[in-house]
């Protein structure tokens, strides 16, 4: 699978903007999985979560020892 990618970076700040095409988007996100029935129940659960405020904010990962 081939995927056409146009990436443009922001030389002031750290922002990059990737385009492509919504068909091939598809296609890569399915291949990664996300369309999965239990990949999209995690996120509803962790969504649920998220509005209950059953999270904290971390400033690296070294805070999730």
């Amino acid at each position: 699978m081939s995927i056409d990618l146009t990436i443009k970076q922001n030389l002031k700040g750290k922002k990059v903007t990737v385009q492509m095409d919504a068909d091939k988007l598809e296609r890569l996100v399915a291949s990664f999985g996300f369309l999965n029935p239990d990949f999209v129940k995690s996120l509803n659960r962790a969504e649920k979560d998220f509005e209950a405020g059953k999270y904290r904010k971390i400033k690296s990962l070294k805070d999730l020892k």
